[in-house]
């Protein structure tokens, strides 16, 4: 919702501060300018980048739009899932988890949390896990390093399409130069015409560079930087997830991993203990050891 209410300011107080000067919004209208510098940029991002990332970058585009889903409401109730999980294992022992983690869609612990199915990456960083250490044979150390590498891949992998959009945002002004040195030769092929046809069609060319500026400074780039922060909030929630589910593996109540868990969260979004006790308890799992 920010973003969207930031690209009408940033749009706004352009064309605002221009109409107040008395400019006239027909001579910022080229489309021949938009072609040249929308359609060279997004022939850079097809040069640059495969498919998956030009997908990636579209869902990631749609996601700033939408805004950040890691809030509170998400936190607790990943906390009370970490809690179910923990207290199930200590009572019936971690081997006992096994059906739900192959099989999660149908576990009667993972289908209380419809939200979290929904997220597969985490699902599966939660299952492999503890996958992992109800086969045995892998230390607590191990385990750890093999989540910190889990991070550290789907963080890179969310990085590509960020990356993608700022090298697209850094060449919107060389194309709008482009476009405007377009603009200069045309303009010169008129030379010895009407004074008003040759300062529309140096208008027109200036416009080029305009529009390259605005949309690097004014839009992609800062919609790049948006993503990079979403990237940001979501790896810190895997780290939430480690936090807890190694704290557990080595031997820690389960109200003390959560509490690990709850500590890793960031403070704006991180609920007080009282309020992560509520919604374990109100949960049905109870916050107790």
């Amino acid at each position: 919702m920010f973003a969207i209410i930031g690209i009408v300011v940033v749009f706004g107080a352009v064309i605002g501060g221009y109409l107040l000067e008395h400019g006239n919004l027909h001579v910022l209208f080229q489309p021949a300018e938009l072609v040249i510098i929308g359609g060279a940029a997004l022939g850079t991002l097809f040069i640059a980048n495969p498919l998956k990332t030009i997908l990636a970058l579209l869902k990631g585009l749609a996601g700033v739009l939408g805004g950040s889903k890691f809030n509170k409401a998400v936190y607790l109730e990943t906390l009370r899932l970490l809690n179910d999980l923990f207290l199930a294992a200590r009572k019936n022992g971690l081997a006992k988890l096994e059906a739900d983690v192959e099989e999660p869609e149908k576990s009667q612990v993972f289908s209380k949390y419809p939200k979290f199915l929904k997220n597969h990456h985490a699902v599966h960083f939660v299952c492999d896990t503890l996958r992992m250490s109800i086969t045995g044979g892998v230390g607590n150390f191990e385990l750890d390093q093999m989540m910190e590498a889990d991070i550290e891949v789907h963080h890179h992998e969310a990085s590509e399409p960020v990356s993608a959009l700022t090298a697209v945002a850094d060449s919107l002004p060389g194309l709008g130069i482009v476009a405007a040195v377009l603009g200069v030769v045309i303009t010169m092929g008129a030379i010895g015409g009407p004074p008003e046809e040759i300062g529309h069609k140096v208008a027109a060319a200036l416009v080029g560079t305009f529009l390259g500026i605005l949309l690097c400074y004014g839009l992609f780039g800062p919609l790049a930087s948006n993503m990079s922060k979403i990237n940001e909030a979501e790896s810190q929630y895997y780290q939430v997830l480690r936090q807890g589910l190694i704290s557990f593996v080595k031997g820690c109540a389960p109200i003390l991993a959560l509490e690990f868990a709850r500590r890793s969260i960031p403070h704006h979004v991180r609920p007080t203990f009282k309020e992560m006790e509520g919604a374990v308890k109100g949960g049905g799992g109870g916050g107790g050891a």
